[in-house]
């Protein structure tokens, strides 16, 4: 009888321990109704990831360990793998194997990732315990996330010394653009260079500036495809494995038994209890869910985190100053699609400067989305603040002071309805912007939640095309997108007046904060000198800004905030 493997990639929260557990227990039963033998978890599902500091509170590994005990009893009749984080002389990133009402084994994690947005030497001992489990003579190798991406990691050592057919790895792994295709491709290697069959659970949600994406996957001994879990959301993904392939591929490959002759390695085997021999069950079709086209890969992953950060932290609405431009448009259609258009209010601020079809183009996008559009005018409030600063400024000339009260009116506004109503303040600046300063400190910057904050000003234009296809029709005006970007605080002002056109803002931007490169590298690309020092000075000097901005979705590999870690007092200049 083939061996029958359930994965549960579910959306933890971190710290909601007691619902976790019932998010566990639920796919529990749930893969027991499905006959399963074996439930898969992912990466520290119970306490959430990542926990963070919560991770140095005694008080919290030790409720962890109580949580799991309590899961231990739905264990009966199946084996149950757990993500969570465990006490055992030091702290440990470890995986649960649960077996018939009881904790058969531990695995702990081999390689912790300090990189990027990962801190998890800070927390964890790394482990070294060399397992492999046994289930009805069949031999499984378990191991958590990082532990798979190196070639000669513990799955391998798992399949070449220890015998294992079966590698399970669990996992947290957070997205970026294109990152699920290339974990696909990678665990697919790892289960043809192992000759073994190997299922992949993954998490999926937001968490803070984080998303993962699911996309778990099962692969058989040549790295054929068998099943793969849909993207952004939770699902159960399953297969039925005739264990009795692994051995007959085997046999054609005699380059592992010349590798296992060179060296040895002692693995304990843990001998889980038989269970009762189940009843005959119909087969199973595997399902292989389809994947997003990039953007709109882009678009789920904005969606989902920003619906997890506002619920996961309690709020039900949100609110946004809504412009008449691309950025605040397309921050209004995602908070739409992931609260639902009731929950979203936008807020139209004019002032003498903004044009008549601005606010036009903000009727129309809340008419189309179906949310409500407030309309606060504040020129009046901007004209007082000029009156109270004039005997201060006396006969200096206007410059960006006056033009950044404007913002921070905004700012106050909204902030204000977020504390009269308890709605969540969404920020609506882009990467373009949020690199080189291109803001107000107070102003638009003032916020619980920056949608675009990853998003460069170009992709902001091709998501917002994406949606007008996904719609049918231009549900984001055509005019919002075919307008010049002006922040409209002066006369006739563009953005373009202050910052390079956004067609070569963003490659700069993405070979320096990206890439690193330094500025002779990105000058060599083609770019004027004089263009990526100007870029290079505004993005080293804008740290003090972002530093006090809120989080937001983290959609490319090197975000601005864990990603990048810039002292704010730093002298150092390169130059070209």
């Amino acid at each position: 009888m083939a061996l029958r493997i359930v994965l549960a990639q579910i959306n933890a929260t971190v710290g909601d321990l007691p619902g976790n557990r019932d998010r566990i227990v639920a796919r529990i039963e749930e893969a027991r109704r499905m006959g399963a033998d074996i439930a898969v978890f992912p990466e520290m599902c119970l306490t959430g990831y990542p926990p963070e500091d919560l991770l140095l509170k005694p008080d919290f590994i030790e409720a962890a360990r109580r949580t799991l005990h309590e899961i231990v009893p739905e264990s009966r009749g199946l084996t149950v793998i757990i993500g969570t984080a465990y006490a055992d002389g030091d702290l440990h990133n470890a995986a649960a194997v649960l077996h018939d009402g009881r904790i058969a084994g531990m695995y702990y994690k081999h390689y912790l990732p300090n990189y990027s947005v990962f801190d998890e030497e800070r927390y964890f001992e790394a482990g070294r315990q060399q397992l492999i489990f046994v289930r009805d003579e069949t031999l499984i190798g378990v191991s958590v996330c990082e532990d798979i991406w190196y070639p000669d990691g513990p799955p391998e050592a798992q399949a070449l010394y220890g015998g294992a057919e079966l590698l399970i790895n669990i996992s947290a792994s957070p997205y970026y653009m294109g990152r699920g295709q290339a974990r696909e491709r990678m665990l697919r290697t790892r289960a043809a260079d192992n000759t073994a069959f190997l299922a992949y659970c993954n998490l999926v949600g937001g968490q803070d500036e984080l998303v993962f994406d699911g996309y778990s996957l099962i692969c058989g001994p040549q790295g054929e495809l068998i099943a793969r879990g849909k993207q952004f959301a939770e699902d159960i993904i399953a297969a039925d494995l005739d264990m009795r392939q692994v051995f007959r591929w085997r046999l054609y490959d005699p380059r592992r038994r010349k590798r296992a002759r060179e060296e040895s390695r002692v693995f304990e085997r843990v001998v889980l209890s038989p269970t009762p021999v189940r009843s005959e069950r119909a087969p199973l079709m595997s399902q292989i869910a389809p994947l997003f086209e990039p953007v709109a890969e882009v678009y789920e992953a904005l969606v989902l985190g920003t619906r997890d950060y506002v619920l996961k932290n309690g709020f039900q609405k949100v609110v946004l100053g809504l412009s008449g431009g691309v950025d605040s448009s397309l921050t209004a259609a995602i908070a739409a699609d992931a609260l639902g258009s009731d929950n979203v209010i936008g807020v139209a601020m004019p002032t003498r400067y903004n044009s008549p079809h601005s606010l036009e183009d903000a009727q129309q996008l809340a008419h189309n989305f179906g949310f409500e559009l407030l309309t606060i005018p504040i020129d009046n409030t901007f004209q007082s603040f000029l009156n109270m600063l004039a005997p201060v400024f006396a006969d200096l000339p206007p410059d960006v002071t006056e033009e950044n009260l404007q913002p921070r009116i905004r700012g106050t506004l909204l902030m204000a309805l977020s504390n009269k109503f308890g709605w969540l303040v969404l920020t609506t600046g882009n990467k373009s912007e949020v690199g080189v300063g291109y803001s107000t400190l107070y102003g638009d910057t003032a916020g619980g939640f920056a949608v675009l904050k990853d998003v460069p000003k170009m992709m902001v234009y091709e998501l917002s095309r994406y949606r007008n296809r996904l719609a049918g029709y231009d549900i984001i005006p055509q005019r919002v997108l075919e307008k010049v970007p002006s922040a409209e605080l002066r006369p006739n002002q563009k953005d373009s007046d202050s910052l390079p056109e956004y067609a070569i803002l963003d490659p700069i931007l993405h070979a320096y904060v990206e890439e690193s490169c330094g500025p002779g590298e990105i000058v060599a690309r083609g770019y004027d000198p004089a263009t990526v020092q100007r870029v290079i000075r505004m993005v080293d000097r804008s740290e003090y800004k972002r530093r006090q901005s809120p989080p937001g979705v983290k959609i490319t590999p090197r975000a601005f905030g864990k990603d990048w870690r810039l002292p704010i007092t730093n002298r150092y200049r390169p130059e070209v």
